[in-house]
């Protein structure tokens, strides 16, 4: 029979030290106080409650207390309970020095993050209402490894209507986030014998590394004005990691003629294409370029988020698998789902009512209208500086003099931005092309109310001809 103490109180984790047991829980709880590990503020538990815990009686609790209070450690009210003094608390002589706290830029242009300001909380809030009342009992247990059919059929109908995606909810498989998509494929390459995966020169470093900790190397794909070469020096690798709608960093779509040698690079070889969409939803001078996956789904591995479009912190992303890729990959993930059911009923309530669309189309106002902004201000004060690319997405490359990266990078930290070199942290080291000399400005990450304060300190970074005798860089 369960005892009737577990019902009620709050837990508190303390062991009454020698054979007198009020003195023991004195002790036990003063040194708990001293050591920081009952800071200044804790609510105890009533006598009774601890009492039950500790199988002693109500009366020692309630001494120790009365000890306590009368030393300082503890302050007992009507009403509020005994809690923890506000007091300063000496760390013992043999504990570790607390670390100062990290240098935060006052301005952050790195690229990676939308604005986080800006989540939809409402309308978020909403939709995980109308989810949690409806979710079948199931939701709760440990579920499919593909993920809650309920998001998968949202994003059938959603790719294929949005990014031109042939999807089936049977080939969908739920992930938390890009990088554990990239994890569990690159388990999946290496069952399959393969051994290298063929990269392009400018991306993110972190998804190489993600690689070759799966024991797959990786292979720079040349980079020229028509973008990644995708199928050259890519005849030896296991797949083609790309991102065709808009490249990371450079800013440019695959070209078309492209498109289609990499897709009959990957049925001549039977290696698979691995299509990152990270921002494919954010074009503002057209229409976005649709999904790679549409000229091949039985080649190519659709990859996704809500990184970009809503917040990372969501932990949600998606792959769309070839028919036989997608029982390889099911059972690589594991034996159960691992991203938060709840989350996902979420956000397959938000996309099927519309929210999702609604949202998406704001952002990419706003993100439009913070291009235009960082496009005039650089024209207006420092011309020289180009900014490359296609309107699209939440970064832009800005070209720099041959050989200021890095003083520009420095400049900028001494303005209190953080921005990222696009040689110093983009280029893939078995690159072949020279390296170009850029920054790689995100500007989807600072709230609005900041933005214009980023703008000044980018400009106040940024290098100047002095009148044709050469580069100076303020401040």
């Amino acid at each position: 029979m369960a005892k009737s103490w577990a019902a009620f109180g709050v837990d508190l984790h303390v062991e009454p030290t020698g054979p007198r047991v009020r003195r023991g829980l004195t002790d036990g709880l003063r040194e708990a106080v001293r050591s920081g590990r009952l800071p200044p503020g804790t609510r105890l538990p009533s006598s009774r409650s601890l009492a039950a815990d500790l199988g002693i009686a109500r009366n020692t609790v309630a001494d120790a207390y009365t000890d306590l209070v009368a030393e300082g450690w503890l302050t007992a009210r009507q009403g509020s309970g005994t809690r923890v003094s506000e007091r300063h608390v000496v760390p013992p002589a043999n504990s570790a020095p607390r670390r100062p706290a990290d240098h935060r830029p006052v301005h952050d242009l790195r690229s990676g993050s939308p604005d986080l300001s800006s989540f939809p909380r409402g309308a978020w809030l909403r939709a995980a209402r109308r989810a949690l009342a409806a979710a079948p009992s199931d939701a709760f247990g440990y579920g499919d490894p593909r993920g809650r059919v309920e998001l998968r059929t949202a994003l059938a109908g959603y790719l294929s209507r949005a990014r031109g995606v042939r999807a089936d909810p049977d080939r969908i498989v739920v992930c938390a986030g890009f990088s554990h998509g990239l994890r569990v494929l690159a388990r999946v390459l290496r069952a399959r014998g393969a051994h290298s995966v063929a990269v392009e020169s400018y991306g993110l470093d972190e998804h190489w590394r993600l690689l070759a900790e799966a024991g797959l190397a990786t292979t720079a794909l040349p980079f020229d004005e028509r973008g990644t070469d995708p199928t050259a020096g890519a005849t030896d690798a296991g797949a083609v990691l790309l991102t065709p709608a808009h490249q990371f960093p450079m800013g440019v779509p695959l070209h078309h003629d492209r498109r289609a040698a990499v897709v009959d690079w990957a049925r001549r070889t039977g290696g698979l294409v691995l299509e990152d969409d990270y921002d494919g939803e954010f074009r503002y001078d057209r229409q976005s370029v649709g999904a790679l996956q549409g000229l091949d789904p039985d080649h190519v591995v659709y990859l996704g988020t809500a990184s970009k479009s809503l917040a990372p912190g969501l932990r949600l992303g998606w792959m769309v698998l070839p028919p036989g890729v997608a029982e390889e990959v099911t059972a690589a993930k594991g034996g159960v789902d691992t991203c938060g059911a709840l989350d996902q009923l979420t956000l397959a309530e938000f996309i099927a009512s519309g929210a999702y669309d609604r949202h998406v189309r704001a952002m990419r106002t706003r993100y439009r209208r913070r291009r235009d902004a960082l496009v005039a201000v650089l024209a207006d004060r420092a011309p020289a500086i180009r900014v490359t690319g296609i309107a699209a997405g939440l970064h832009a490359v800005l070209r720099l003099p041959p050989g200021t990266e890095a003083a520009v990078v420095r400049a900028a930290a001494r303005q209190g931005l953080a921005v990222d070199g696009l040689t110093s942290r983009h280029r893939h080291a078995g690159a072949v092309a020279a390296p170009l000399d850029a920054l790689v400005v995100g500007y989807g990450t600072p709230p609005d109310h900041a933005w214009s304060g980023a703008l000044d300190a980018l400009c106040a970074a940024l290098p100047v001809d002095d009148d044709g005798s050469g580069i100076l860089f303020p401040g």
